[in-house]
């Protein structure tokens, strides 16, 4: 299995660069919310026992893609330095484990385009952060930056299309059309 790792900011554009890039090449989609919408039907965000149910969520979709052999998996993730590194280590683990393959990508978008997009429909319907003060208060408080791999794509999502960037991902890590 390849584990394509994209990450980043709220609102840089990683569910849509991922959607465009399945649509580039196959593979399968777990959203960073799929896990925390399950979260949300037990508990209230941020509640004790909240994170742990995502954390291992995520983990058990994981490993059971990789134990399946899903050749492909897409997955979002908003990584904060240092608070994310275990939680990355545990990703990282499960992945090798089954002798599969981290592809890590970070993306990025100036502040005043993560303004911008925060605010869309979308975001709102999938109970995404999308007011501008909620956004620049997570920005401030967390340090949401690239996971400590030297192997990690930067490419930043205010500079190009959705579509350009999920070909450019294509292209560095060479996969499948």
């Amino acid at each position: 299995m390849k584990l394509l790792f994209l990450h980043g900011a709220p609102a840089v554009g990683k569910l849509t660069v991922a959607k465009a890039l399945l649509r580039i090449v196959p593979g399968r989609l777990m959203d960073n919310h799929a896990a925390i919408d399950l979260a949300l039907t037990i508990f209230e965000f941020g509640a004790p026992g909240f994170w742990e149910l995502v954390h291992e969520v995520r983990y058990l979709a994981l490993d059971a893609a990789a134990a399946h052999d899903v050749p492909l998996l897409v997955t979002t993730f908003c990584y904060a330095e240092p608070d994310d590194r275990e939680q990355f280590g545990q990703i990282e683990e499960i992945v090798q484990r089954h002798g599969g393959e981290l592809l890590p990508v970070f993306l990025s978008c100036s502040r005043e385009e993560a303004l911008r997009r925060v605010g869309n429909p979308d975001r709102v319907e999938r109970r995404k952060i999308s007011s501008g003060d909620h956004l620049i208060r997570e920005l401030d408080r967390y340090d949401l930056t690239a996971v400590p791999r030297a192997d990690c794509l930067k490419l930043d999502t205010g500079t190009n299309p959705a579509e350009v960037t999920a070909q450019k991902i294509v292209q560095h890590f060479a996969l499948n059309a």
